[in-house]
């Protein structure tokens, strides 16, 4: 079941965050979905990176979440 979603197209992000590089806008992907993990009671997750290594926009994803409160 899907409790939640959030995407670098969402329409909440401004203009010039659109513009910003794509680890930049995961980080900020990873900061929304942590915010709304929060408010929904959610404070620890699992982080599958679906066999993808752990860098990039990947770890930035996951650093965003963290930062929003997030525990792995």
């Amino acid at each position: 079941a899907i409790l939640f979603s959030f995407s670098d197209s969402n329409k909440s992000l401004t203009a010039q965050q659109k513009k910003d590089t794509k680890t930049n806008r995961a980080f900020l992907v990873g900061t929304h979905i942590g915010k709304q993990a929060k408010q929904k009671g959610i404070a620890k997750v699992v982080f599958d990176r679906g066999g993808y290594k752990y860098h990039g926009r990947v770890k930035a994803v996951a650093e965003g979440a963290r930062k929003a409160g997030l525990l792995f």
